[in-house]
């Protein structure tokens, strides 16, 4: 299939389906004719279709892959079968690792494990050898932890000398943040490489995963970025275990069916990636915003920039040595969602940017739907809870046969891509033994979806605050994150997220004055923001977390049979009853 005619298909089934769910909405509030606040609650809810109704089809399209194609990545992606040789190594790559104020002990941990994973893949492919540098790109501003940054490059540096360059180097001034650190580093070395991969403080790849990248850029001259698949490492926080689950099947489906239909517009997500450096450097300047402040979200931007200069923007859709770990608290996930907000929402003002191509312009408005859809579900609870003091319980409220159609649609839409890799999964014994077991599977999943609906309200709420705060001029900027696993304190939760409970409460009085059936409607948004505290803490706890990985909560493939490349790390999510479980599989459930 062409891919204008993918596009083309996808895009109609997408229409069809918005208009398909607004207009059961419109039914459901028309019992008694649509008034003025039928009509905000009906603009609220157009605004929040376009994100889950994206899911939904990127779920199928991924879905059909995985069911009927005979090679369901090579179907969606083309490129994903180049790096399948043994053709020897001819470019020149740098490993770029962008670190801002990192503990220079996971620096160490990390960067040590993957230089000798790539020396010891060099004794096997000769091409390799002196093909590889390696750079440490800091814009720390704490002495201490610069200090400790140099130490571990010094000490990498004369252990691979002659071998594999390591190189340090850090920025005196943080301007653009990430994105000048990158830009700083290809003024100084660019024109010495032929491609960059590009790694956050929290990423990891295997050797073999870089030197596929490398193959594959190798193969097609117009590639600018290949994008790999990046999946979550095991965790021993509660937090992270149940969330890097639910990412591992939400990603799968989705990243399949959305590469099927972007083709050649994909996405960079600005780490665990490659570019050829001779075109970024020459075309993806960043454009300056009228306000002077530097773009946050980079990345999707610099990928809309190498695609306007004709080279293309393509995923690797392989679950295949590539991994970043995620935050292990609910306040360093807030942190993280708020810094993407910001950054997405400047997408507004380069919509207008000339020569982009049609799908490029539609990923910049893909990334700003990412958060609006979170303050018009706000609007829709607080428009609903209201309803009555506006305009008088005389109206009927809704249609409640339609509106329960409605929310169930909804809900199987937002949780499609999750549904769609759960049913590849329970078909193929293989998947099923790889997740733990079919029985440690579903209830992983059943675990899973109730954390997810906790999650997003108290999101949707945290959202909202901040896009009002944003509107207003308030800003978070570049931080850096706690990635190491940490209780979470009673007062530090409470601080965060004292007004998410207060919205609950708030709005469980309201809706009580409706009716106790509009309480019980309401009750799934209401009891995640009346307990937001307390879940907080609870997901935060380390203690629970390593009882979780013993028990297989959460579980995901590198933990029933954990890849070599991981061993180095001595992840404590692969370590039970104090045992190392790397390279050994684990008894999965029946």
């Amino acid at each position: 299939m062409q891919l204008s005619v993918r596009r083309a298909l996808f895009f109609t089934l997408v229409a069809l389906t918005m208009a398909g769910m607004f207009a059961l909405m419109a039914y459901a509030l028309s019992d008694g004719g649509l008034d003025w606040v039928d009509g905000l609650i009906l603009a609220a809810y157009a605004l929040t279709l376009p994100w889950p109704t994206l899911g939904l089809w990127n779920a199928a399209f991924g879905l059909g892959l995985m069911l009927f194609a005979r090679d369901p990545e090579a179907a969606a992606s083309p490129i994903s079968r180049l790096g399948d040789n043994e053709s020897p190594i001819v470019s020149k790559t740098a490993i770029a690792i962008c670190v801002r104020n990192e503990e220079p002990a996971r620096l160490r941990r990390n960067l040590s494990a993957m230089l000798a994973d790539l020396e010891d893949s060099a004794a096997h492919d000769s091409s390799l050898k002196g093909h590889v540098s390696c750079f440490v790109l800091s814009d720390s501003n704490k002495p201490e932890i610069a200090a400790g940054e140099e130490s571990v490059a010094d000490d990498l540096a004369a252990s691979y000398a002659g071998r594999i360059a390591v190189k340090y180097r850090r920025r005196a001034v943080n301007t653009d943040f990430k994105a000048g650190n990158i830009r700083d580093f290809c003024d100084q070395w660019g024109a010495d490489f032929d491609f960059l991969i590009v790694l956050d403080a929290d990423s990891y790849m295997s050797a073999a995963a870089m030197i596929r990248m490398i193959r594959v850029m190798q193969a097609k001259d117009d590639l600018g970025i290949a994008q790999s698949l990046t999946v979550g490492m095991p965790s021993a926080s509660p937090f992270a275990r149940v969330f890097q689950f639910g990412m591992r099947l939400g990603m799968r489906s989705y990243t399949l069916g959305a590469a099927f239909w972007q083709g050649d517009c994909g996405p960079y997500w600005g780490h665990n990636a490659i570019i050829r450096l001779a075109p970024f450097i020459e075309h993806c300047h960043l454009p300056k915003l009228a306000s002077g402040k530097p773009i946050l979200s980079h990345d999707q931007v610099e990928a809309v920039l190498m695609r306007r200069a004709g080279y293309e923007v393509r995923v690797l859709p392989l679950e295949d040595g590539t991994w970043e770990e995620n935050p292990p608290t609910l306040l360093e996930f807030m942190r993280r969602d708020l810094r993407w907000c910001e950054g997405n929402m400047q997408y507004w003002r380069l919509l207008a940017m000339d020569g982009i191509k049609p799908i490029s312009r539609f990923q910049l408005v893909f990334a700003i739907l990412m958060f609006v859809g979170a303050p018009a579900w706000m609007v829709l609870v607080g428009l609903f809870s209201l309803r009555d003091l506006i305009v008088g319980t005389a109206h009927p409220l809704f249609r409640a046969e339609a509106a329960g159609w409605s929310l169930i649609l909804m809900m199987a839409m937002i949780f499609a891509p999750k549904i769609a890799s759960s049913i590849r999964v329970l078909l193929h014994p293989a998947e099923r033994r790889s997740f733990g077991g079919g029985f440690r599977f579903v209830g992983n999943l059943l675990l899973e979806t109730v954390f997810t609906s906790l999650l997003a309200p108290i999101m949707a709420v945290t959202q909202t605050i901040f896009l009002g705060g944003l509107a207003l001029g308030r800003t978070i900027g570049w931080t850096s994150q706690l990635r190491d696993d940490h209780a979470v304190p009673v007062s530090a939760a409470f601080n965060r997220l004292w007004a998410q409970t207060l919205c609950g409460i708030v709005a469980t009085y309201l809706f009580a004055q409706i009716s106790l059936a509009a309480v019980l409607w309401a009750a799934p948004i209401l009891v995640s923001l009346i307990v937001a505290v307390p879940f907080a803490v609870l997901t935060a706890r380390p203690g629970l977390g390593l009882i979780s990985a013993r028990m297989g909560i959460g579980r995901i493939p590198e933990e029933t049979m954990p890849p070599a490349a991981l061993a180095p790390l001595h992840l404590p999510a692969l370590v039970a009853h104090g045992k190392s479980l790397v390279g050994q599989p684990i008894k999965a459930a029946s």
